[in-house]
């Protein structure tokens, strides 16, 4: 019995090591893409992906898979701050209108604070005028 469990407590170690070597690479992978872009770019990126984070654990919302900065108005990015009163996120087949601020690092790599307010779902027939899509 104690040889069952010390495999199985192996395995859930190499298990978790796996996950966070993948994680490792994962954001080593978007630290690079991240590091390409413009400063402003970055931020509004970091941002979207502590965004779709954060809303997936704070909100009542299913299949949360897409978060657009600037939809019905331009984001604002200013001392490490994102601005985005007119953004719009798209759970399952609908899209909600979002807004939120975004502190980021000094260097745009990383999202510290991410603030929102969930919106109305946007009806399809005013996808088209917001730039939303299927």
């Amino acid at each position: 019995m104690r040889i069952i469990s010390y495999f199985f407590m192996m395995l859930v170690a190499a298990g978790a090591a796996i996950g966070a070597t993948n994680d490792a690479f994962a954001d080593a992978s978007m630290d690079r893409v991240l590091q390409k872009l413009d400063p402003e770019e970055r931020a509004h990126q970091a941002c979207s992906l502590r965004g779709l984070e954060a809303i997936r654990k704070g909100t009542h919302l299913k299949a949360i898979d897409r978060l657009k900065t600037s939809s019905r108005t331009l984001a604002t990015f200013k001392d490490n701050v994102v601005m985005a009163n007119g953004a719009a996120l798209r759970a399952g087949k609908h899209w909600y209108a979002l807004t939120y601020k975004c502190t980021v690092s000094d260097d745009q790599m990383k999202a510290k604070t991410f603030d929102f307010k969930l919106g109305a779902e946007i009806p399809e027939d005013k996808w088209e005028d917001f730039g939303l899509w299927k």
